[in-house]
């Protein structure tokens, strides 16, 4: 009972926004720093800081 990538129970989706080639940035929707995302971006954008912690709070202890 597993998926393609072989973790039956980790069921966080890990697709990001594209990375921008330059400024303008998203602004975190945390923290509001620059992100690593276009402005032009319409969803949730983290910093690289939120980002991780973020990964840190959801991560599968599987």
């Amino acid at each position: 009972m597993s998926d393609e990538s072989g973790n039956a129970y980790c069921l966080i989706d890990d697709a990001r926004p594209p990375r921008a080639d330059g400024p303008p940035y998203a602004a975190c929707v945390l923290c509001q720093e620059p992100t690593e995302y276009p402005d032009s971006y319409k969803g949730i954008t983290l910093c690289p800081v939120c980002e991780w912690q973020e990964a840190q709070r959801t991560a599968c202890s599987g």
